[in-house]
């Protein structure tokens, strides 16, 4: 069974999944940290990607980062919000070990605070 990569993002101001979040995953080079871009995908209306991040044999052993856009998806969304805006970007970096594995990152989401975990 070859492992993958998931995400979903909830948005806990409004109680409901963050659709139309960008998502970005870099790959990051040890030592010297060079990012090296992946995908570039987008949430569904259930906070979801369409497709896993990294399936069928891409997942590999390494540094990954995950950075999630919820600055534009807030304003969009939540009037009255200070600009600019408190959370814009939210990097994520993680290790694969098990190329076996289900990674799944969810993130959860308001105005001014966030939370993860390794998820199932």
């Amino acid at each position: 069974m070859a492992g993958k990569l998931t995400t979903h993002i909830l948005d806990t101001a409004h109680g409901c999944p963050a659709a139309g979040v960008e998502i970005t995953l870099y790959s990051i080079a040890s030592p010297s940290e060079n990012r090296t871009l992946i995908t570039q995908v987008y949430t569904d209306r259930d906070g979801r990607t369409a497709q896993p991040l990294l399936a069928d044999g891409d997942l590999q052993v390494g540094e990954y980062e995950l950075v999630f856009a919820v600055g534009s998806y807030f304003d969009r969304t939540q009037a009255n919000l200070p600009k600019p805006a408190f959370l814009d970007r939210i990097p994520i970096r993680f290790q694969i070990a098990d190329l076996n594995a289900h990674y799944h990152i969810p993130l959860l989401v308001s105005p001014w605070s966030y939370s993860t975990y390794r998820g199932s």
